[in-house]
């Protein structure tokens, strides 16, 4: 898993130092002028025992196949969501933590699923609307944020329905991976930013993908994007899942392409 943090020109909060970024990859970017990046440390991944990886070429035909069917999963996965080593220990504090003092900011959960985040980020005093493409997926976030939650249904492939400049922050967690193309999603999350805004991203870390693939026998290049595909099975439901693997300088590529450059790459770690 790896984070990054890309924080407007506008803002001069500190963020964590390396000695407190030991659960990530921490780097911070800006729509600002371009700066230079540091380089990540990385130690061997693992895989939780609900996923088996597909091979290549032997996923089912798209048209045959749902993809990314969290209405499916909803519960099996919200309840792993809870407690699991990854989600519950690992990258939503460190999300929490890159976030700081989120006192009275309106920030944009983009991929909030069940609600876990959003309710750690409202507790703290933030001003939180949550979108996510499965209804499923909100249904249960309604039941644990209340029926006054600003949650709505939205595909962060397609324009967001928020006008420019409506929030001072936008988290997206461990989602981007999801998606094919990110210049689309990043054109519009910038919208929706005021300036001087925050955009803070998880995504799956590009080196330790690359290497549990080699470990199943695959050879990928890690210099590609490329669509994978898993099988999730949680609550006694299976789905097949699609990410798109990218290596890390295709994903400051398409910040750059966005507007934002990194300045600071603190920390990574990843989890063994």
């Amino acid at each position: 898993m790896a984070l990054i943090g890309t924080q407007g020109a506008q803002d001069d909060r500190e963020t964590p130092d390396a000695g407190h970024a030991e659960r990530a990859k921490i780097a911070r970017m800006t729509f600002a002028p371009k700066s230079s990046a540091g380089q990540a440390d990385t130690a061997a991944p693992t895989q939780p025992p609900w996923i088996r990886p597909v091979p290549e070429g032997s996923a089912e035909p798209a048209e045959q196949a749902v993809l990314n069917d969290y209405d499916r999963i909803a519960e099996g996965y919200t309840a792993e969501n809870e407690t699991s080593l990854l989600n519950a220990y690992y990258e939503r504090p460190a999300m929490l933590e890159l976030a700081g003092d989120v006192t009275g900011r309106r920030i944009l959960d983009a991929g909030c699923g069940s609600g876990p985040l959003f309710s750690a980020l409202r507790d703290r005093g933030a001003i939180v609307t949550g979108v996510d493409a499965s209804a499923g997926m909100l249904e249960l976030a309604r039941q644990r944020l209340g029926a006054d939650a600003d949650l709505r249904v939205v595909d962060l492939a397609s324009p967001l329905p928020f006008p420019d400049d409506a929030f001072d922050d936008v988290i997206a967690s461990l989602v981007l991976h999801y998606l094919e193309d990110w210049g689309p999603t990043l054109a519009e999350l910038r919208r929706v930013l005021r300036p001087g805004g925050r955009l803070l991203v998880s995504v799956d870390h590009p080196f330790a993908i690359t290497f549990m693939r080699h470990m199943a026998g695959e050879k990928p290049s890690y210099f590609e994007t490329r669509n994978r595909i898993e099988e999730w099975t949680m609550g006694g439901q299976t789905a097949q899942m699609s990410f798109w693997d990218r290596p890390l300088h295709a994903m400051t590529e398409a910040f750059t392409a966005a507007g934002s450059e990194p300045v600071n790459l603190i920390k990574a770690v990843e989890l063994g």
